[in-house]
């Protein structure tokens, strides 16, 4: 068995360049061998050299997919996450339904099927504590308040944070921390019009690797005191 193999394993869903690759960079400075998934995986190659993760390409919307990726993963999966979300903007009057359903279905239908496959590996494996595995859902204000023109990705992320409570309730009891972390504000990305901060308002988008270290405080949280919400948000964002 190779020293890859060896670690405890670290499974992003989603990935890409700002926020998970933030938290890649993190878990594999904890030690965690990192698997990564995309539906194109040619502009994670730089990423995967970084951190030494495996790739693989998959849509989160595909079942018979996730179920395999997470059960043929090797060693002990300790961590999932599941990033993707969909948006769809438009007056209610004027969005296209199969258009909507794809949306709900890449936020909500894909996190379900990487928390469940994830929840049937971690209660499986013959760990040595208590503590099982760590499933964390990226989450954002539209899960707390729906907004204007905005029905779908508001839809997608109430059933998200949902799932997230349901299974918390679940899974806590179980040894499986369970969280959703509500990223209420953009977040910067210096490779992106607009999304930097500005001389006059310094730190108003979210930094990711900020972003990663509390995702990295949830993996690492007593189980006395675990969290299941948790919601960032630069200094200046109004709620």
């Amino acid at each position: 068995m190779s020293d890859h193999e060896l670690l405890p394993k670290a499974l992003i869903i989603g990935a890409g360049a700002g926020l998970s690759a933030s938290f890649a960079r993190a878990l594999a400075k904890a030690g965690y061998g990192l698997h990564l998934t995309a539906r194109n995986i040619d502009d994670l190659e730089p990423l995967a050299a970084e951190t030494g993760a495996e790739l693989h390409q998959i849509d989160g919307t595909d079942a018979d997919g996730m179920v395999s990726l997470v059960t043929d993963l090797p060693g002990e999966l300790r961590v999932a996450c599941y990033n993707p979300s969909a948006r769809q903007r438009g007056p209610i009057t004027e969005l296209d339904p199969e258009t909507v359903r794809k949306a709900v279905e890449v936020t909500a239908y894909g996190a379900f099927l990487l928390g469940q496959a994830a929840a049937r590996r971690m209660l499986e494996q013959d760990l040595q504590d208590d503590r099982r595995g760590t499933i964390l859902f990226t989450g954002a204000s539209a899960g707390v308040k729906g907004f204007p023109l905005s029905a779908p990705f508001a839809m997608g992320k109430f059933a998200q944070r949902g799932l997230a409570q349901s299974m918390a309730r679940e899974l806590h009891p179980k040894g499986i921390h369970v969280a959703w972390v509500n990223i209420d504000g953009a977040i910067r990305n210096p490779a992106r019009a607009g999304y930097s901060d500005s001389a006059d308002n310094p730190d108003s988008f979210l930094n990711p690797d900020a972003i990663a270290q509390e995702y990295m405080h949830l993996i690492q949280q007593d189980r006395s005191a675990w969290s299941n919400e948790l919601t960032l948000r630069p200094w200046v964002e109004t709620f």
